[in-house]
């Protein structure tokens, strides 16, 4: 007989039982359930709610479960539902009656909110951990490449002169924000569901402070119905999974798309790249596709909370079943791509010279023809006109900015010197903008210094 079954005057049909039971997805929350009923049945003896012996009996007994299933030596039964029913069915088998005095004071409905609270918090201290490890490695890597001038795109068409750490270090940014959101959604999760009961509390003098204290949370969930229905704290951390996954995604593609034979920009190491089943000459840059990938499935893991939620009355609902699925799926995503991703961006090689030779060309340097027009006294508009008739003038007869003679850049106005060649040298394009957070060495190279102290101080 079920552990509520005594209102019942049949067995559940077996795909009642089927279709009712998630311990096949929940089974992994076995850790969070046990810690949380050993805080409660320490409470409960603290307040004298059962007596302290049996408390610590109840304690000893879920511990060493605790370590049996570690072990692998415990099956969990499809029948007893969820993890909740099957770690206190177990129990009882183990240690008898007094285990029947665990669940005093509480609901399955705030038990499944705080086992998810728990989960969640622990898996956003190993995310952070993984978010650390691939940030470092842009840092490494964009330290590398102060001085490597490629081409910034806008709208996929060569726009002005940068250095590849220039670029690198935007990625930082993303994930810097990421790592932050990552930290503020821990901190609305830390918020204790336990002793919400079913929606209303209990009767039983609770220590609910001793309890979130006892769990590492912050502090006690203010209105007992919130307590139980809310899953914010899952959308929340897969809405931020979802922004991660999108820089992931939009990082994979530029990947995807330096690494093939139109851009040549970088190699990625043959450890992070597969082949063709019939082109023998086949690199493919799988990862980063996958990676872009599976972007979507955890965009999906976010429509599909949200809709589930979406109109549910207060308080708890079964339809909230579901959001264990969506936000472990997420979860498992995010974990699988950071790691790889990080490898495959340390290991790839970086072709500094096709990097150069691309922003050499598409009159990356235009602006900076402008600007040279502007520091002698030009009016800006005025200067960008000039300089448009300049790139005609060079698309007509198949030149470069660089190739024209002092004549031909006279022949168009008569302001242009000698030195406009030095003004519109790449060197000088990208070392000239030393506004903060620009492309030249100087600014790159502070933001780098600022990226360290971000990274020690975590």
């Amino acid at each position: 007989m079920k552990l509520w079954g005594g209102r019942f005057a049949k067995e559940t049909d077996a795909l009642t039982d089927h279709f009712n039971s998630s311990i096949s997805f929940d089974a992994r929350l076995y850790k969070q359930d046990i810690i949380g009923s050993v805080a409660h049945v320490i409470m409960l003896g603290k307040q004298s709610i059962i007596k302290e012996e049996e408390a610590e009996e109840i304690k000893a007994g879920l511990l060493s479960l605790l370590e049996a299933i570690e072990n692998n030596e415990v099956t969990f039964n499809e029948k007893a539902e969820d993890i909740h029913m099957n770690i206190e069915t177990l129990l009882i088998s183990r240690i008898g009656e007094v285990a029947k005095k665990m669940h005093t004071g509480r609901s399955r409905n705030d038990q499944v909110a705080l086992d998810m609270r728990l989960y969640v918090m622990e898996e956003i201290c190993t995310i952070k951990e993984l978010l650390h490890d691939l940030m470092e490695v842009i840092v490494k890597v964009a330290k590398e490449h102060t001085e490597t001038i490629m081409p910034g795109y806008t709208h996929l068409q060569r726009a002005q002169p940068i250095t590849f750490s220039h670029h690198l270090m935007a990625y930082f940014e993303m994930f810097k924000r990421d790592y932050q959101k990552l930290g503020f959604t821990y901190d609305m999760t830390s918020s204790l569901p336990l002793g919400s009961g079913a929606l209303a509390t209990t009767t039983y003098p609770l220590d609910r402070d001793h309890v979130a204290h006892a769990l590492g949370f912050n502090e006690v969930c203010g209105n007992s119905i919130d307590g139980v229905s809310d899953r914010d704290f899952c959308l929340d951390l897969i809405y931020n999974l979802s922004l991660m996954m999108m820089h992931l995604s939009r990082f994979s593609e530029e990947i995807i798309l330096w690494s093939s034979h139109e851009f040549h920009f970088i190699e990625l190491d043959d450890a992070y790249s597969t082949g063709s089943s019939i082109m023998p000459q086949k690199k493919n840059p799988d990862i980063a596709e996958l990676v872009r990938g599976k972007c979507g499935r955890v965009y999906g893991d976010l429509m599909g909370l949200l809709a589930t939620m979406k109109s549910l009355p207060l308080a708890y609902n079964k339809d909230m079943q579901e959001d264990k699925e969506r936000t472990f799926d997420a979860i498992d995503t995010i974990k699988m791509c950071l790691p790889i991703f990080t490898a495959m961006l340390n290991t790839m090689t970086v072709r500094k010279d096709t990097m150069y030779k691309a922003a050499s060309g598409g009159f990356t340097n235009a602006t900076d023809a402008a600007d040279y027009l502007v520091k002698k006294g030009m009016a800006f508009r005025d200067a960008h006109e000039v300089i448009g008739k300049l790139v005609l003038y060079c698309v007509t007869h198949s030149k470069d900015l660089e190739n024209l003679s002092l004549d031909e850049y006279q022949a168009i106005h008569p302001i242009f010197e000698e030195d406009i060649y030095e003004a519109i040298s790449l060197i000088t394009c990208v070392n000239e903008r030393k506004v903060k957070g620009g492309p030249s060495k100087e600014a790159v190279t502070a933001h780098l210094h600022a990226a360290d102290t971000f990274l020690n101080n975590l």
